[in-house]
């Protein structure tokens, strides 16, 4: 898909602006120490997951975060849609949806059984957006974490 692209270590300036923008929109208590160091790995190739840049290269409009794992009840590899964005301006023109569209082709030809991501309750427009994407609520589950 031409509006997707790897990121790498040379796309660290475009991307770092985009993960601000991302985690204060959300309320996230990070900084840029904090989002460099959890980004760098998965920009030198970790096999724990990728980032793509959403646009153009040269001058992104958003970015996604992918993350795997092993899932016994899915039969192998899983996904998980870490951090979706796209700049405010111009959200609502279709990019992200492509972008998930992208995404979820390249994972499942890559051998990917099953792809996940966590939206806020409350979050009406997200939720609507993740079910045109065909992401369904699993109504007998909650997302939980614990923080080490």
């Amino acid at each position: 898909m031409k509006s997707l692209h790897l990121a790498t270590q040379d796309d660290l300036s475009k991307l770092l602006p985009l993960i601000a923008g991302f985690h204060a929109e959300m309320g996230y208590d990070t900084n840029a120490e904090h989002q460099e160091g959890a980004i760098a790995p998965l920009l030198d190739g970790s096999p724990h997951g990728a980032i793509w840049l959403i646009g153009l290269r040269r001058a992104p409009v958003g970015y996604i975060a992918i993350t795997f794992g092993w899932s016994v009840e899915y039969g192998g590899l899983d996904a998980i849609v870490d951090e979706l964005y796209i700049r405010s301006a111009v959200r609502g023109r279709g990019m992200g949806h492509d972008a998930i569209d992208g995404i979820a082709k390249a994972l499942k030809d890559a051998g990917v059984r099953a792809l996940h991501l966590e939206v806020d309750r409350d979050d009406e427009r997200a939720k609507e957006f993740y079910a045109r994407a065909r992401f369904k609520p699993r109504d007998r589950y909650i997302f939980m974490s614990r923080v080490l």
